[in-house]
């Protein structure tokens, strides 16, 4: 993950989808699909937890596909 530092920040301004958290509503899922990655093609994922005044990034990973959940981005 250390190499996809610039992909990371593109992925939090400008999402290709946004889901909830089913697990903890104050986290948000950002996702991004790769077709060319160190391990093929996979979605880029990165997970905020939004507190009060605050936001932070708990973790990245790349999967085969979105969790489900409530789709806050794009709106249908």
């Amino acid at each position: 993950m250390r190499e996809m530092g610039a992909e990371i920040e593109r992925v939090l301004t400008e999402p290709q989808a946004v889901r909830r958290s089913r697990s903890d509503d104050a986290v948000r899922l950002f996702y991004e699909f790769y077709a060319q990655t160190i391990v093929g093609g996979k979605w880029l994922c990165v997970v905020v937890k939004y507190a009060d005044d605050d936001a932070f990034v708990v973790t990245a990973y790349l999967t085969d596909k979105p969790k489900t959940g409530e789709t806050l981005w794009p709106k249908k």
